[in-house]
């Protein structure tokens, strides 16, 4: 299992830009840079849901709602992906983590993003 450290999030205004930051940890081998790599984001009272994601090659995918405004990148090297957020929104509003995707790995602590109107 690896665990991910999430950090960069914090208090901006409508149409600011954040950069998170997420380390894996405990990852060893191939565990992480072998792996697709997702930032997830969640609001109290709804269901976490998946927001980009990279695979071991680079391949970028976007959820519509961040697509163009959202970009994430990843140093295998240093078992660390990166979620640069331009644009920001009010609705961007949430805790964002980040983990492999399709592997049972527990959900890190997170990083609160509030953006405000």
């Amino acid at each position: 299992q690896v665990t991910f450290v999430e950090s960069g999030g914090g208090f901006v205004q409508t149409g600011g830009s954040l950069r998170l930051t997420c380390v894996a940890t405990e990852a060893t081998g191939g565990a992480f840079s072998a792996a697709t790599i997702g930032w997830y984001r969640q609001v109290p009272g709804k269901q976490r849901e998946l927001v980009a994601s990279i695979s071991n090659s680079g391949i970028t995918n976007y959820a519509d709602f961040v697509r163009g405004r959202f970009f994430i990148s990843r140093d295998s090297a240093k078992n660390t992906c990166y979620l640069e957020m331009n644009s920001l929104k009010p609705e961007d509003t949430a805790v964002y983590y980040c983990k492999r995707k399709l592997f049972l790995d527990s959900w890190g602590q997170g990083t609160q993003v509030t953006v405000s109107s």
